[in-house]
């Protein structure tokens, strides 16, 4: 059987994690809507993923 690996260990941060989708995707040019989005692209929520990937290592390297 499957792990998950997208799951979020602590619930408490589920909501900052996704204000932080939301500003990753308005960044990007990318409507992104509460709840389900099926309608979206792979490049569409790739570029999502890329941009708060991108912006996780900025604040890791601003931090050292």
């Amino acid at each position: 059987m499957s792990k998950k690996s997208n799951r979020i260990n602590v619930p408490e941060a589920r909501a900052a994690m996704d204000k932080f989708k939301m500003e990753a995707a308005s960044e990007v040019g990318v409507n992104l809507k509460d709840g389900y989005n099926g309608e979206l692209s792979s490049r569409e929520a790739g570029s999502i993923g890329g941009q708060m990937v991108k912006k996780m290592i900025e604040s890791y390297e601003k931090s050292l």
